[in-house]
């Protein structure tokens, strides 16, 4: 025997303490890709892989990634030495091959099958990061299919030591995207994603329930400045980094792949509930616990007035990056969870069903302080799931309805003075415009309404300007919702002096024109709107062309809390003049015969030329692009061609005793 081996064996069976046989791992590593006597290197990998104290009790992943990169590492020497004449005399004599089969075969019954997914995981691993093309593509095809089963033993024995499964969701999380498609299909995933899903979210090498994201509040203190300050040198900051440095959260995108990947081959469905319900309460308690946190009742705009520049640029910055790779971790596993649910028939019964779907917005729900600090609710992952979720619930009524009960706002009737409880309102609007259709006319006007009211009201504060949006739209679909049609004559009359008092501030003009033209489009022939009240339209236009009389040229400055309008800055004046020219579309004939020559009456009442060419584009984009019916283009042509429209737009009001006549027609005072 290797006389250096000798005394490594040796130090490795009198070491008491797991730190100090620790320190010889580097040495074992050194020593194990030069031996050359294959006996030697079974012994010794036998020896790493039984000897327990090398192992702390219960398992952690640091300890087994210490042993993962032994051999990992021993790999890389080897291939190294191969390839560097210099080390000829230092080196293995053995090939790869057989130096590989001498190495598996220290993985024997004196240790258990967690420990060998350590050395088959390191092995693969390391010969794809090298792209070594030396080993025999049977023995790569052995060594995976020897891991998965390694691995699929260990799970089935995961109670034989504490955490152990921990080992083996470390080893899968690296080495799943080399295994071949064959060896995949071999993975036991019904064993696999429970643990997935509670070593990620519960377990103490993952995100610890969430709990920690309250504790921090014991250490944000008001600074000298009387701002808020939480320190680098913290407790709860030092807990925050090391979570962020897990082994497992460091690698969270591979893990949620990996969880996907599981929730979509699982064979037992009811493991997708079990997984779908353990993410939720999760998800509760992070809400929960953010909303013990002084840092949330800081709003986003806020946050420079607030806190002070340590916070700004050294804690918060990686207290925010946890939060956004756990957000995308939980996006991740709902869309798994939604696709399988579209193709399976028993998932997709009535009695799951609503269930899962309810599931989802809730979690969306608790998370959303995250995904909306960082626009995360307009990726295709985040869109896929919301509106999935909210497709398949409104074909239930009855869950639908208790959903938007169970989310209602706090405050119902007022404006939350709490962030976080105005983000969750802002999430309660967002959802509830998808659900007009499908609640009843008292939900709609007893939730929807209330809870939407406070947000409209024109003497709010304009940097809410999202949830305004939000609030408007929800208006506008409890308006369309044909079975609200009496609480629509109702509102009709209070929502248009709304909209009118509300613009330019806090609504933009983007949301004023939109508002507004959907209120004339309800109120057309032959809705319940137009029959009740059949000079809805007439009226909502002479008030826009009596307040066009009094709007200011001024340009209307953007909303800086709003994302930037992709269009020129126009003045109220222009602003109004153009929601009339979108209501154009919706009018019925007599009148838009009516309006089409006061349209171009008022577009020579905006002064600033750049404006009135605004309008006229906008007009004749109207009359021209198809927005117009077969019937009402018919009448517009008639308009712009024969009854003096084209030139009314172009030069103004013609004099009254001009008259027209064909091209080439002899005057009245012609003496021939």
């Amino acid at each position: 025997m290797d006389r250096s081996l000798a005394t490594l064996l040796r130090s490795l069976r009198t070491s008491e303490h797991p730190d100090d046989a620790a320190r010889l791992l580097p040495t074992a590593t050194s020593l194990l890709s030069r031996l050359s006597n294959p006996l030697n290197i079974t012994l010794l990998t036998s020896q790493l892989l039984s000897n327990d104290v090398l192992y702390l009790v219960p398992t952690e992943v640091a300890r087994c990634r210490q042993i993962f990169s032994v051999f990992y590492t021993a790999v890389l020497r080897l291939i190294e030495d191969k390839h560097s004449p210099a080390r000829e005399h230092t080196r293995s004599q053995l090939t790869v091959t057989e130096w590989t089969m001498a190495v598996v075969h220290g993985a024997n019954d004196k240790s258990p099958r967690w420990r060998h997914t350590l050395l088959l995981g390191a092995l693969l691993l390391a010969f794809q990061s090298k792209d070594f093309e030396g080993l025999a593509s049977g023995l790569r095809n052995k060594l995976e299919g020897a891991l998965v089963v390694a691995s699929n033993l260990a799970l089935q024995q995961k109670d034989a030591e504490p955490n152990c499964e921990l080992a083996v969701v470390f080893v899968l999380n690296h080495t799943f995207p080399i295994l071949s498609d064959a060896h995949r299909e071999q993975v036991s995933y019904d064993l696999l994603l429970p643990i997935l899903v509670d070593a990620t979210f519960f377990s103490r090498e993952g995100l610890e329930h969430g709990y920690w994201l309250g504790v921090i509040d014991y250490d944000v203190r008001p600074s000298p400045e009387q701002k808020f300050n939480w320190t680098s040198n913290s407790t709860s900051f030092r807990k925050v980094t090391e979570i962020k440095s897990r082994n497992l959260v460091s690698a969270l995108g591979a893990l949620s792949r990996l969880i996907a990947h599981s929730i979509e081959n699982v064979h037992d469905r009811s493991l997708i509930i079990y997984s779908i319900n353990r993410v939720a309460e999760f998800s509760r308690t992070l809400a929960t616990s953010w909303r013990q946190n002084k840092l949330s009742e800081v709003d986003t705009r806020e946050e420079a007035q607030c806190l002070d520049q340590e916070t700004i640029n050294k804690t918060f910055p990686v207290l925010l990056q946890v939060l956004r790779d756990t957000m995308f971790s939980v996006v991740i596993s709902l869309r798994s969870v939604l696709g399988r649910l579209l193709c399976d028939r028993v998932l997709a019964s009535d009695s799951n069903c609503p269930g899962i779907a309810m599931q989802c917005l809730h979690i969306l729900r608790d998370t959303y302080f995250i995904a909306h600090r960082f626009g995360l609710t307009s990726s295709s992952q985040y869109v896929f799931v919301n509106f999935t979720a909210i497709d398949i619930l409104s074909q239930y009524t009855l869950q639908a309805e208790n959903f938007m009960e169970s989310i209602r706002p706090a405050d119902l009737g007022r404006i939350s003075p709490h962030p976080l409880d105005r983000l969750q309102d802002l999430f309660f609007l967002n959802t509830a415009e998808h659900f007009t259709l499908t609640l009843s006319p008292q939900t709609n006007r007893e939730l929807l309404f209330n809870a939407a009211a406070p947000y409209v009201d024109p003497q709010g504060d304009p940097r809410l300007g999202e949830i305004y949006e939000a609030a408007h739209s929800v208006m506008l679909a409890i308006l369309a919702a044909p079975q609200n049609a009496e609480l629509a004559m109702t509102m009709v009359p209070f929502y248009v002096e709304t909209l009118l008092q509300s613009f330019p501030k806090p609504l933009t003009p983007r949301q004023f024109r939109l508002a507004i033209k959907s209120v004339v489009r309800l109120a057309a022939p032959p809705s319940a709107i137009a029959v009740s009240m059949p000079l809805t339209q007439a009226v909502v236009l002479d008030l826009l062309r009596e307040r066009m009389d009094h709007a200011s040229e001024d340009l209307v400055p953007p909303n800086p809390d709003l994302p930037i309008e992709n269009s020129q800055p126009l003045s109220e004046k222009a602003v109004f003049l153009l929601a009339i020219i979108d209501c154009l579309s919706f009018l019925p004939i007599p009148l838009l015969e009516d309006w089409l020559p006061l349209t171009a009456e008022l577009l020579h009442k905006v002064g600033n030329p750049s404006q009135r060419k605004q309008c006229q584009q906008r007009l004749w984009d109207t009359l021209s692009n198809g927005e117009m019916d077969v019937e009402r283009a018919a009448t517009c042509v008639a308009w712009w061609t024969s009854r003096g429209g084209r030139e009314h737009v172009l030069f103004g009001e013609q004099p009254e005793d001009q008259d027209y006549t064909m091209s080439g027609a002899l005057k009245f005072d012609n003496k021939l």
